[in-house]
């Protein structure tokens, strides 16, 4: 029987080991994705740090951002999450969070699914001992069965769409949702300057949904110059500020307050994953404006600020934790109207699907030498 190659990690600080598990049996409501890309994300790199609050199942398979084709489908397998229909051949997608369907959110708030109770999330609460074994994107392929764990969402894409521009619709959903959070809270509109605190793939991402969304003036905060800060530029950043170059605080609160008017911005979100961008961001904003932290999914640490600031400076403050099932099209749909608007595809330095490659994947995303490491198990298939 043929065997598929699947990457796992043992815990915080392993180095990744690649086993063979066999090709499964495909259900009536299962399926089997052919993974043509999966990126790494800051997510991933916090929990080979350690920095994952919860209990792990290690050993596990990471990697939850997934651009893939359908190459076996059950009986029963029919359309995706917008009913649009599947078989051999589609290309997909499939976010990781699986929400359970009956629990009190999930029930009674719809919109905040993303806060269901018991979440199940491939490339991390699935570990490797459950069978058949592929619950993540760093590995040949990826199943998914409806009736096994019915939180399941799977997303068609676009018959002429990149495998490797579908990868980067589950990150770019989620700087979609944050935008939206502070839209309905009344706190971005038409025109408004934005600042983007962290240039890393989910800043450099944010950078060009603000755009897309209306914002005015949009400015990043981050580093290093290359290859980051520079891609910000060409995904339309006004103008950056290099935390290398204006090494405190206070010389960046001015630098930013200087460039976008003295009073400072109208919105501020943090996709830096460093607890300290919160104070100092604040501090970038106008009064009255809104911070949006999106960034800090694992817990990095604690900061040190005073509330009497957010009091004071009469700002809303808002958290946005991933996204729900309705926003992914959201994302789905921007990667490909704006296809050849931005520089997508050169976000991603490409890794072969090899121990060696994994781990020079993850170790240059640590050191920010890439903006999006990417794992292309079949580089035929990831356009």
């Amino acid at each position: 029987m043929e065997q598929i190659r699947v990457c796992t990690y043992d815990g915080p600080g392993a180095q990744p080991v690649i086993r063979n598990v066999p090709w499964p049996k495909i259900p009536k409501q299962a399926a089997l994705i052919k993974v043509g890309a999966c990126g790494v994300c800051g997510t991933d790199l916090h929990i080979l740090k350690g920095h994952w609050p919860k209990q792990l199942p290690w050993p596990f398979t990471l990697g939850h951002e997934i651009g893939g084709v359908l190459v076996e489908v059950g009986s029963e397998f029919k359309e995706d999450f917008m009913s649009k229909p599947l078989g051999v051949g589609s290309k997909v997608m499939i976010p990781p969070l699986m929400p359970c369907g009956h629990c009190y959110y999930c029930i009674h708030y719809p919109e905040s699914a993303n806060k269901c109770l018991t979440p199940v999330y491939y490339g991390r609460y699935l570990g490797f001992d459950k069978a058949p074994h592929l619950w993540g994107g760093w590995a040949e392929y990826v199943y998914v069965d409806l009736e096994m764990l019915p939180g399941t969402k799977i997303y068609k894409l676009p018959d002429d769409m990149s495998l490797r521009l579908g990868a980067l619709s589950e990150p770019l959903t989620s700087c979609i949702r944050a935008f939206n959070r502070a839209s309905r809270a009344g706190g971005f509109t038409w025109g408004d300057s934005v600042v983007i605190q962290g240039s890393g793939p989910i800043g450099i991402l944010a950078v060009a949904a603000a755009q897309e969304m209306g914002a005015g003036r949009v400015i990043c905060v981050g580093a290093p110059e290359t290859p980051r800060l520079k891609l910000a530029r060409k995904f339309g950043a006004e103008a950056t500020v290099n935390i290398e170059e204006v090494t405190t605080p206070e010389a960046r609160i001015k630098k930013v307050r200087d460039i976008v008017g003295g009073f400072g911005a109208d919105l501020v979100m943090d996709c830096s994953g460093h607890p300290s961008a919160g104070p100092e961001g604040i501090e970038m904003l106008r009064d009255g404006g809104t911070y949006v932290e999106m960034g800090q999914f694992t817990d990095a640490g604690s900061i040190e600020t005073s509330w009497h600031r957010i009091c004071t400076k009469d700002v809303n403050v808002l958290g946005s934790w991933g996204f729900t099932g309705n926003d992914l099209p959201l994302g789905v749909d921007m990667l490909y109207r704006t296809r050849d608007k931005y520089p997508w595809l050169e976000m991603q330095t490409l890794y072969p699907f090899s121990e060696e490659g994994i781990g020079r994947a993850v170790a240059d995303a640590m050191a920010m030498k890439t903006v999006k490491s990417t794992i292309v198990p079949w580089p035929e298939l990831a356009g």
